[in-house]
């Protein structure tokens, strides 16, 4: 796991700078899944998602994960090719809505066609609030029962 990892790491996901919105990322998963996913197993710190390692796959990938990682920073990825296969670790940072959030993850393949509304509401089934910023660019998550909001902090006003 990244050592920058740590329990102030926000859980939230921000695609304010991000080239695609959250809709087209989810039908990017899906044509990637659909294309060269082969298996996916959980591993003692996280998951891994296997891929063919065809023409472009790898490349795919470590694009698909590098803008994960910019909008999601308690996710940590690494990529690695073994053979004929690309593996895509993930794991998260140590909190009870980050592992919920990575399980999400690892059932992805399976629950892609829901889209991000899908997404939202099997967090729902968790317990778990999503909320959105007006623009819709910001996501965080929260435990719906208690409202302790793990999010994005909010900037100083000092100077």
């Amino acid at each position: 796991m990244d050592p920058q990892l740590t329990a102030t790491t926000p859980i939230a996901c921000d695609m304010t700078s991000a080239p695609d919105t959250a809709d087209e990322r989810m039908a990017e998963y899906g044509r990637l899944f659909a294309q060269a996913l082969i298996g996916r197993e959980r591993t003692t710190e996280g998951i891994r998602l296997r891929f063919r390692a065809g023409d472009g796959i790898e490349a795919w990938v470590r694009d698909l994960a590098a803008r994960e990682k910019a909008c999601c920073p308690f996710f940590d990825f690494s990529i690695s090719t073994h053979g004929d296969e690309v593996y895509w670790y993930a794991t998260v940072i140590d909190d009870d809505i980050a592992r919920d959030i990575l399980d999400e993850f690892y059932t992805l393949p399976d629950a892609v066609g829901g889209g991000v509304a899908g997404l939202e509401n099997r967090l729902g089934e968790r317990g778990l609030q999503v909320i959105a910023n007006p623009a819709g660019t910001v996501t965080q998550v929260r435990h719906a029962a208690v409202g302790a909001v793990a999010s994005v902090p909010k900037p100083s006003t000092e100077r």
